[in-house]
């Protein structure tokens, strides 16, 4: 068999300001009801969650530890298509909240690209399509 990825789920601190985030500025529907200590985004291809953190030690039957500040432990891409959206996209959510990383760019691999990060510190790209 084999296997095929299903979701990406990350725990989060406040899970609130999470949801308002990947709600509000990057522009994700959910149904969270603003109570269950899980959110589950609706996204077309994989299914994307968050899970509050204080939740975890009864789950996992042992205390885990996290990231402090900038989380490089993984980073989250969103293609946004032509090279040239990279920049607007960027300007458009840094102004909404993000915090930047990095600005758009041109990358030897042949496409566009720049970094921001959630109010938890995990890295979000935003990229274009590769250009020949």
């Amino acid at each position: 068999m084999q296997i095929k990825f299903d979701m990406i789920g990350l725990f989060v601190e406040d899970l609130a300001k999470m949801v308002k985030f990947y709600r509000d500025v990057l522009g994700l529907e959910t149904e969270w009801d603003g109570k269950d200590p899980y959110a589950e985004f609706k996204h077309e291809g994989i299914r994307f969650s968050m899970y509050e953190r204080k939740q975890l030690p009864d789950l996992l039957g042992q205390k885990p530890s996290y990231p402090q500040d900038l989380n490089c432990t993984f980073e989250l891409a969103i293609n946004v298509g032509k090279p040239e959206q990279v920049d607007a996209y960027f300007k458009k959510i840094v102004e909404a909240g993000a915090k930047p990383i990095y600005e758009p760019r041109d990358e030897p691999w042949k496409m566009r690209s720049s970094m921001v990060a959630d109010p938890e510190g995990n890295l979000i790209e935003i990229g274009s399509d590769f250009w020949e």
